[in-house]
């Protein structure tokens, strides 16, 4: 099997096991030890993977972390696993944490089963970042997720690569952060500093204040003509009024398949018990085929993932989670008229 049709096979899992699979203990059997194989791992030989590690970490003695993963001979991976009814964000893993610092590995694995979180120690050496640089959600996941992941596998393992690529997200996030920050309320040095470019006089702090909204413009006008510039390299500068709306994600190499069309149809059939068809649109893409009520995309009803070689549909509950069902069919989806209804009711 490719490494994709294993990450496949180990989602249907997480599926069967999101129901029976409450304890830490039984997540770890049904999925953290599974997941651990389809990165290449051999779970039962001891030079690969060690259950319940132990090693003193300062003044606690004794303390053990649920895997310590070697790659020749080398512990690279630290993995804490919770129960799959667990929410990270809740998680407590300050063992985890301090494990990091006294060890050798450079990656620690917090998961539920469901998601895995990814850390390193970009901020401070040897210090375990407080924020993952690498999430994966086995209910939710699209090629690029894959490729991502497949990094980790033992026989493609570098770790001057993956701190390299670890390091460009975070500093990348940083930029986006303050870029996005700036453009909602600039502040006085932000302003300064663009204002010299252009402004001759002396810039006080009347001078700033009104100069604040102009460079939001400037934002809003600089950011529009680079969508707008990048819609009529796509579409070779057609007419402005024949071009699809920015926020409709339009991309010339998606291509909606027949069967997508199909499911739908399927998902406006069931929610036509609850509201007017025209309320329940879709948004093609290459990961998924996104399904929204309202056209809005805080409002998720379905996700159709039918472009690989396993179909699901992953639908969102009251907390906007994305809950995959693996089908056979896209008729299927008839039977998952429940969750759709739920998921359209939370709207209203």
């Amino acid at each position: 099997m490719s490494f994709k049709e294993d990450v496949a096979d180990l989602a249907k899992r997480a599926v069967s096991a999101q129901a029976i699979a409450q304890t830490e203990e039984a997540t770890k059997n049904a999925i953290v030890m599974p997941f651990l194989r389809t990165l290449g791992f051999d779970v039962f030989d001891p030079t690969q993977v060690v259950p319940e590690y132990t090693a003193d970490v300062g003044l606690k003695k004794g303390e053990k972390i649920d895997y310590a993963v070697f790659i020749g001979g080398k512990l690279e991976y630290l993995v804490e696993a919770k129960s799959v009814s667990t929410n990270l964000r809740d998680a407590q893993y300050s063992q985890l944490f301090r494990y990091f610092s006294t060890r050798d590995a450079k990656i620690a694995i917090l998961t539920n089963g469901l998601n895995f979180w990814f850390f390193t120690d970009i901020d401070a050496e040897n210090k375990m970042d407080q924020a993952p640089f690498f999430k994966f959600d086995l209910l939710a996941y699209d090629d690029n997720d894959l490729r991502d992941l497949e990094k980790f596998h033992k026989d493609k393992f570098s770790i001057e690569n993956i701190r390299s690529a670890a390091a460009a997200l975070k500093y990348l996030r940083g930029a986006m952060n303050f870029i996005e920050g700036q453009w909602k309320e600039p502040d006085d040095d932000f302003v300064r500093a663009v204002a010299k470019s252009f402004y001759d006089g002396k810039l006080t702090s009347s001078v700033i204040d009104s100069l604040k909204p102009i460079i939001r413009r400037a934002f809003d006008d600089l950011f529009r003509l680079r969508a707008r510039e990048k819609i009529d390299v796509a579409f070779n500068d057609e007419e402005p009024e024949t071009l699809p709306a920015v926020g409709n994600d339009a991309d010339t190499r998606v291509e909606t398949t027949p069967e997508e069309m199909q499911g739908f149809l399927i998902v406006r059939a069931i929610a036509a018990e609850l509201v007017p068809v025209e309320r329940i649109a879709s948004r093609d893409a290459r990961s998924c085929f996104a399904i929204l009520f309202d056209d809005n995309n805080r409002k998720p009803v379905v996700r159709l993932h039918f472009n690989g070689n396993t179909k699901f549909v992953a639908i969102f509950d009251a907390a906007k989670t994305p809950v995959r069902h693996d089908i056979s069919r896209v008729e299927d989806i008839f039977q998952l008229r429940e969750p759709i209804k739920t998921v359209i009711q939370s709207y209203l």
